[in-house]
């Protein structure tokens, strides 16, 4: 007696939702029933709700930092456990490389976002996205941008290809940015997002609410938030159009992100030649886009354009491949393509290659031999591997038009690189473009054009490959996104997809008021001067505007002498005379990098003390000229804090930016910069 599927539940105001059988999901392997979802109705008032009233102020008690540093331990945590993601992403006919993409894919962006976090964010919840601007004459009225929290609600709706990684690529950078998030899986994979859901969720890790999931319909709840919430999508084009213009949405300009399919393209240069090293590259990556997934992945390659000479060779290297690929049920050894997710994506991509075959030649397809290997195979959802080719790719529109999600993808010759790029535009906005060629010129022109049309543009050659992630990988650290059909939205992209979830605002006033506001010391606010160094102080005890006015130091003829003989350089404008005096100077000058180095001995404070290390500079610039006999003094002020918490690996630290400021007698700035300091905690 077969055991009874699982019912699915959602996770709505932190308790799970769900007593009631709906409907069945089904194996993409061979056809079973693997889960069931649930028909009770979802009370999305109290959803969101709980979101606001809840999760919201745990979040905001918490600063970037804080919330970065969950972010590392719940990826950790996930990571432990990713064997049970693997076992239910089977059911989806994704191999264990597919499921990599999508698990550990999904994991490490938790990962990135965590680094991002403690990298680039403060330890506050206010980022000032600087610099100031002065707006008077006297430098007390400036003029900033700040980016705060949104206060409201992310909706995350997702498509049904990569259920984990489409997932917690939303929720990272939304949880970064401070904003609880409601996540609607496609239903026909919603057994994997539910599975990892139930895992964070019994982690205990975030604050209750954090993380809300939709299993099934999202019913009233667009139609039920705020102008401070987001949405974001991926999925199909049609599908993005429609939710875009929601009445609610609209009227309160809720911010609507959207990440759709596209006719992403790869361009085999006309400078390679069969036997290079490019032209098999350029193969490679159409075989690993048309099977990886089964081809059901947003960045996949649907149009291959090659150049006409060559069309034939690149058609028979392709055959050969997709000939020798074994298709069928993931589990057995030498699988390297599964099935599609379901029935009804089998059903629909069909039908698409069906209107994409009328007017062209199949080259490859289920008549070569389509036979998937595994028990109980007929009842899944498998699809043959599909190679189409169109002649004349300006005459037929379908090609640019019509997309089969699955393994599916059309080569389309050109004659010369203007051409390659106008059938590349003819996709009307893409999330990404490979561009293969082993001449510079060529990639240079290939990007300068394609930027326009695609989000992302993958430059493949030689020197590359063996570091390259491929054309259809998206990275925490690089936009993913695309114009036109594609959505014209952006996700992942480092800090740029936190900003998505903040909000931005100018700020005016003095700078003490900016100084306040932004966290961050503004030249010309108030400082505080004691008799304790600043350097002498643990972490803790330094506040932003804690400030020294060193002793001052005259700059003689034996410093730059000694300075050019400790460093070697011996530049002519400090030590020519003559050629010196040609100059826009008028005669010798100091090294810029004396001026540096004189400044630091000028407040650096020397016995061993609570600053651990100085581990770079920021902003260095050399303002004015220092001449021999000029004296220079020095400011050092503090700009900036960061709690990094308490880290098993290191002795407890933050990190403190100092604004330094060096002027010369006449009391002009010389040289400004910021230096980065590590500073020891107070001993527990």
């Amino acid at each position: 007696m077969s055991a009874t599927p699982p019912l699915l539940q959602s996770l709505i105001a932190n308790r799970w939702i769900g007593s009631q059988a709906g409907r069945s999901l089904h194996s993409a392997v061979n056809g079973r029933t693997v889960a069931l979802t649930h028909a009770d109705e979802i009370d999305f008032g109290e959803s969101l709700h709980y979101a606001r009233a809840q999760a919201l102020p745990a979040l905001l008690k918490l600063d970037f930092q804080q919330r970065a540093a969950l972010l590392k331990t719940l990826a950790a945590y996930l990571m432990e456990r990713k064997e049970s993601l693997y076992a239910v992403s089977a059911h989806t006919g994704a191999t264990r490389a597919d499921s990599w993409i999508d698990i550990e894919g999904g994991i490490g962006t938790l990962f990135a976002y965590a680094s991002i976090g403690r990298r680039e964010l403060p330890s506050s919840n206010v980022f000032h996205e600087g610099p100031a601007t002065p707006l008077g004459k006297e430098g007390q009225f400036m003029g900033t941008h700040i980016l705060a929290p949104k206060r409201g609600v992310a909706v995350h709706i997702n498509a049904f290809n990569f259920p984990i990684w489409g997932m917690l690529e939303k929720f990272a950078p939304s949880f970064l940015a401070g904003m609880p998030c409601i996540v609607k899986p496609a239903t026909a994979t919603s057994f994997a997002a539910e599975a990892a859901v139930r895992l964070i969720h019994a982690s205990g890790l975030l604050p209750a609410g954090s993380l809300q999931l939709i299993v099934g319909s999202s019913g009233d709840l667009l139609d039920r938030l705020e102008e401070t919430d987001v949405v974001t999508f991926t999925g199909s084009a049609d599908t993005a159009a429609q939710l875009r213009v929601t009445r609610n949405l609209v009227q309160r300009s809720v911010p609507f992100n959207a990440e759709a399919d596209s006719l992403n393209c790869a361009i085999l240069a006309p400078d390679v030649l069969p036997g290079d090293p490019e032209f098999d590259l350029f193969v490679r990556e159409v075989f690993r886009e048309m099977t990886t997934k089964a081809g059901q992945k947003c960045t996949a390659i649907r149009r291959a354009i090659v150049p006409r000479q060559h069309l034939e060779a690149v058609a028979g290297a392709l055959r050969e491949r997709l000939a020798k690929l074994k298709v069928g049920d993931p589990s057995i050894e030498g699988v390297r393509m599964g099935p599609l997710a379901s029935k009804a994506q089998q059903i629909d991509v069909a039908e698409r290659v069906a209107r994409l075959s009328v007017g062209n030649q199949v080259a490859f397809g289920a008549a070569d031999g389509f036979a998937p290997v595994g028990e109980d195979v007929i009842e899944g959802a498998f699809f043959s591997p599909t190679l189409l080719v169109c002649a004349d790719a300006f005459a037929n529109s379908v090609v640019h038009d019509v997309e089969a999600f699955g393994p599916v993808s059309t080569l389309m010759p050109y004659g010369d690189l203007d051409e390659a790029l106008a059938l590349a535009a003819k996709g009307r906005g893409s999330l990404v473009a490979s561009v293969v060629t082993k001449t510079p010129a060529i990639a240079a022109e290939a990007v300068y054009q394609a930027a326009a049309f695609h989000g992302r543009v993958h430059v493949l050659d030689r020197a590359s490959a063996k570091e390259s992630t491929g054309h259809g990988s998206p990275l925490p650290q690089l936009k993913h996104g695309g114009p036109g059909r594609a959505g014209g939205g952006e996700e992942l992209g480092g800090l740029r997809a936190v900003k998505h979830y903040l909000q931005r605002c100018a700020v005016q006033g003095s700078p003490t008021m900016l100084s306040a506001i932004t966290g961050e010391y503004q030249r010309g606010a108030q400082v505080q001067e004691d008799v304790v160094h600043p350097f002498r102080k643990h972490f803790e005890d330094i506040q932003i505007g804690d400030s020294l006015l060193t002793h001052r130091r005259t700059v003689s003829e034996a410093d730059i002498v000694n300075f050019g003989g400790v460093s070697g350089d011996y530049f002519y404008m400090h030590f020519d005379a003559v050629a010196a005096k040609d100059t826009q100077f008028g005669q010798r000058i100091a090294h810029g990098y004396f001026v540096l180095s004189a400044a630091a001995g000028l407040f650096v404070s020397p016995a061993p003390g609570p600053v651990l290390a100085n581990y770079g500079l920021d902003t260095l610039r050399f303002v004015n000229p220092v001449a021999i006999g000029d004296t220079i003094q020095a400011r050092l002020t503090c700009k900036r804090r960061i709690d990094r918490g308490n880290r098993p690996d290191q002795p407890p630290q933050g990190v403190v930016a100092w604004d330094v400021q060096v002027m010369n007698q006449r009391g002009e700035l010389v040289a400004s910069y910021d230096i980065l300091t590590l500073v020891a905690k107070k001993a527990a």
